[in-house]
């Protein structure tokens, strides 16, 4: 029946696991058509997945009012190199921030995607 996007209300206050809880139980709601209109309102920040799709990257589009939205693609194995003489197979999570340069600076917006790449890299931080 078309693209819904449940609210996950005061997610900064929340940790992984409740998020992880609250994220299932939305999703079983949008599944079996039960989401309600306030459910899917009031959202600032989208996180969008096409990891179960494929694909390394996307453009997501803002969908007002919110300000900004995240495309997170499929993880893949990459070979890397940082100082050029030798290398390492690294996991690799294609990131796509999209913001309104009307409410956000594109220089905050970079440090935000540099901070979440950071994070991810490690995850015992997350999980603090």
């Amino acid at each position: 029946n078309g693209l819904v996007v449940p609210v996950i209300r005061d997610a900064d206050r929340k940790g992984v696991i409740e998020i992880a809880r609250e994220m299932g139980d939305l999703a079983r709601l949008a599944r079996d058509g039960k989401l309600k209109p306030e459910q899917m309102q009031g959202g600032g920040f989208t996180i969008s997945s096409l990891g179960g799709i494929g694909g390394i990257y996307f453009t997501p589009i803002i969908n007002a009012p919110e300000v900004a939205i995240m495309g997170v693609c499929k993880s893949f194995w990459k070979q890397v190199s940082s100082d050029g003489k030798t290398s390492a197979w690294r996991l690799m999570l294609p990131l796509s921030l999209s913001w309104d340069h009307r409410v956000i600076d594109g220089a905050s917006a970079a440090r935000f995607n540099n901070h979440f790449a950071n994070l991810m890299a490690d995850m015992r931080r997350i999980l603090l």
